[in-house]
């Protein structure tokens, strides 16, 4: 047999009946070494050896990192996310990684980490009970262990988070040449159902902003039903922003609690920066509650903290978000309905919908990043709008 040239691989079979193959190549740090892979038949180590050399002729390096998962999220957290996204994402992301990623993966090495052990965790956690894992049942505080488990499992929106965390992760370190591929991106989960809201009808809208003319905060309910602004857009609107002249507002700043202080951030999205025209009924809200808050200033004398947002505390400090609820609670239930503060700038984009408005004009209002966003996940037609449009195709064809 002629000599195998150099480079060329070899493969050998062991004392235990297996195989073993050796083959040079290039890895990520340009250093050029002998890796080796191993089989059960010579067919399939020979497989193996053929893929590398391929990789190698094709100039693609081969990772020569051992780093464990554990120890690339830490990586990956600190040098690439905290640098580059936004301080809710990187909280959110640490979140994700703390409490499901590193206990359930983090011992895994990220260069032999498989799809099926990816898709096998993820049903894992998708069908545990919290309660149980973390031994402690929330209502009953006791264990669930005693044979009562409460089933409380993550939500589909959940998985899919800890799954989306995942696979960017492992992206970036496709990026990096650490490995060659991201085994999150061949793993599917379900795809979360998303609650459209509950709208508010015309009548309840003009009922609603009635009775909130007595609340320090009318304006910000006018804002939300009109203007469809998001609750952190709302409580990081600054006056500079504000053009009563004009009749314009810009929104550029979302108030957020992160790492346990609030902060003006830009919103998550491009397209969430936007300039919108005010209507009459905005304009006069919005100047009522500037003398409202004068008068405050003037009360609070040197107490006063002024932080250049249109809606504050009644010391001028920016409003805590979770706050808000002591002003809507009492609000919604004086009028009996049941529905979250979000679902008033659902309103706003389900009314002006219902008005013939198109959807890129809806989109641009809001600030949705794609009007699809605007028609599948907050729209929906009525049943007096859809009996109206099937009454009409009903005439024709008659």
């Amino acid at each position: 047999m002629a000599k195998r040239a150099n480079g060329e691989g070899s493969i050998t079979r062991r004392k235990d009946g297996t195989y073993h193959g050796r083959v040079y190549v290039t890895t990520t740090s340009g250093v050029r070494k002998r890796v080796s892979v191993y089989g059960k038949t010579r067919d399939e180590v020979r497989h193996k050896v053929t893929e590398l050399q391929a990789q190698e002729a094709k100039g693609v390096p081969q990772p020569d990192t051992n780093m464990k998962l554990e120890e690339y999220l830490t990586y990956w957290l600190a040098r690439v996310v905290a640098v580059n996204r936004r301080p809710k994402t990187y909280q959110g992301y640490e979140s994700v990684a703390r409490v499901h990623l590193v206990p359930g993966l983090g011992r895994k090495k990220i260069r032999t980490l498989r799809a099926a052990e990816v898709r096998t965790w993820l049903a894992q956690v998708a069908a545990e009970c919290q309660c149980c894992k973390h031994g402690l049942d929330v209502e009953r505080k006791r264990c669930c262990a005693a044979g009562e488990c409460c089933e409380s499992r993550l939500s589909r929106r959940m998985v899919q988070s800890i799954h989306a965390v995942l696979r960017n992760a492992l992206q970036n370190a496709v990026r990096e040449e650490l490995i060659t591929r991201n085994v999150a991106q061949l793993v599917q989960v379900p795809t979360p159902v998303y609650d459209t809201g509950k709208g508010l009808s015309v009548t309840q809208a003009r009922l609603l902003l009635k009775m909130a003319e007595g609340d320090r905060l009318h304006a910000l309910y006018v804002l939300a039903l009109a203007m469809g602004m998001r609750r952190g857009e709302l409580l990081g609107l600054t006056w500079n922003a504000v053009d009563l002249d004009r009749g314009s507002l810009i929104v550029e700043r979302s108030l957020q609690r992160v790492n346990g202080s609030l902060s003006l951030v830009r919103p998550k999205t491009p397209s969430s920066v936007r300039t919108v025209p005010l209507p009459p009924l905005v304009v006069a809200a919005l100047l009522a509650h500037r003398e409202r808050q004068a008068q405050e200033r003037a009360a609070e004398g040197d107490t006063w903290t002024d932080s250049g947002l249109v809606f504050t505390s009644r010391v001028g400090t920016p409003l805590e978000p979770d706050n808000l609820r002591r002003s809507w609670y009492p609000l919604r239930k004086r009028l009996g309905l049941d529905l979250r503060f979000h679902d008033l700038r659902h309103s706003c984009v389900t009314l002006l919908l219902d008005l013939g408005v198109p959807p890129h004009i809806v989109q641009q209002i809001a600030g949705h990043s794609d009007h699809s966003v605007t028609m599948k996940v907050y729209a929906h037609a009525s049943l007096d709008e859809m009996r109206k449009a099937l009454d009409r195709l009903g005439r024709r064809l008659g």
